[in-house]
């Protein structure tokens, strides 16, 4: 005979999932807004040989924002609301820093701002990551991909600014 107990129930609080989802994508939203013209502007840009081609940051923003809110939702499903409010509201915050850094390099074309501004993006994915991995293991690892693209994007966003001080 086992002693083992089952896992508790967690709903699966689908009204949540759908509003983390239109917060989420309400951000990218915003975002993209200012990168319109961002496949013109960026093929017009001096960029390093390793930069991706400029079709695949919709698809691969898309997947990540969708991995983004899935973590945001299983964070609130598996806490009580004043334990994951912290998070939660860190990861708001996180969601308006990305969608300022679309403004800041497509929108205004300021470099030196946009690339302070993902170094700032990144230690608050890094800290989300922290946070959520506390309440939910799922909820930090889905997080991982996008501080992955992320990481590689202030690496091209550096890149492209100093390739391009006329521009940016």
């Amino acid at each position: 005979m086992s002693t083992q107990t089952a896992a508790p129930h967690r709903p699966l609080q689908l009204p949540a999932l759908a509003g983390w989802l239109i917060l989420t994508f309400i951000f990218a939203a915003i975002g993209a807004y200012a990168s319109a013209q961002a496949a013109d502007f960026y093929l017009q840009l001096d960029r390093p040989a390793w930069a991706p081609p400029a079709w695949l940051f919709g698809p691969a923003w898309s997947a990540l924002y969708l991995l983004m809110a899935i973590s945001a939702w299983h964070v609130q499903r598996t806490a009580t609301n004043a334990s994951a409010r912290p998070a939660l509201t860190l990861y708001v915050v996180q969601l308006a820093a990305n969608a300022l850094w679309t403004w800041l390099f497509f929108g205004w074309h300021l470099g030196a701002w946009a690339f302070a501004e993902i170094l700032l993006l990144w230690v608050l994915i890094a800290a989300i990551i922290v946070a959520f991995w506390r309440r939910d293991r799922v909820a930090g690892l889905l997080l991982v991909p996008y501080i992955g693209w992320v990481s590689f994007a202030t690496c091209l966003c550096y890149s492209i600014w100093q390739r391009n001080p006329s521009v940016l």
